[in-house]
């Protein structure tokens, strides 16, 4: 009974292994090279922690609303997020599926004081970035018809801080990141008078969530005719 038992188990242990072995070498599905491009990104930080956030627009392959925890060598990226009105970096090109995928994922990238596609002072060149943990992920597809009820979702940065991420909407819509820094459960959805609120008054409608920061706020990108063109302001 004891020998049926052991070869039984045996049986079992060596399923779960040969089962876990056909999993690891599963083929990944093939990249697909429309997301391949210069994706920028602007950057922004709570304490010595660095996140990107993509710079989306309506137009493949920018349209993906992601955050990522970001790891730097040098802390000097830190001291210029934290000081700086606006930090944006333009990464080499990579096929940003890999990061839809939750990848971590190591590139070059040049930084910048200013958006980068529009006059921002080049600060630092090829500066080894590493895209290391996933915290967001929204595709824009299938968005509809805009309505004024404007919805958040809430997402864990670390144990300590929170962000609030505005679903973007179809044209006309916006693109707004606050970061929240108490426990404190509230309401995200904001009834608002237009589809694009000012960013006052979202904060305004936010504020029962206790003591936040704006991060990110974006309405160009997102205007009627103009999916190609991006307006940013971080604030610290």
């Amino acid at each position: 009974m004891v020998r049926k038992f052991v070869c039984w188990l045996l049986l079992v242990v060596s399923s779960i292994v040969f089962a876990e072995k056909v999993h690891a070498t599963e083929p990944t599905e093939p990249l697909d090279p429309a997301y391949q491009g210069i994706h920028g990104m602007v950057v922004f930080n709570h304490a010595s922690a660095l996140y990107v956030s993509n710079l989306p627009s309506y137009r493949k392959p920018h349209n993906v609303q992601l955050i990522y925890k970001l790891e730097a060598k040098d802390p000097a990226l830190v001291f210029l997020t934290r000081d700086a009105d606006l930090v944006t970096i333009k990464p080499e090109p990579f096929n940003i599926q890999r990061l839809m995928r939750g990848e971590s994922v190591t590139v070059k990238a040049d930084v910048y004081i200013g958006h980068f596609d529009r006059g921002g002072s080049l600060t630092y060149e090829q500066v080894e970035l590493t895209f290391s943990e996933q915290k967001y992920l929204r595709m824009l597809e299938d968005l509809g018809e805009p309505n004024n009820l404007q919805k958040y979702d809430e997402v864990e940065l670390s144990h300590s801080v929170r962000a609030l991420v505005h679903q973007i909407q179809g044209a006309p819509s916006y693109d707004h990141i606050i970061l929240l820094f108490q426990n404190i459960g509230c309401i995200t959805d904001v009834n608002a008078k237009s589809t694009v609120p000012a960013e006052n008054v979202l904060i305004q409608r936010l504020s029962f969530c206790g003591s936040m920061k704006p991060v990110y706020y974006e309405t160009e990108a997102f205007s009627e005719g103009l999916a190609s063109h991006m307006k940013s302001t971080l604030k610290n």
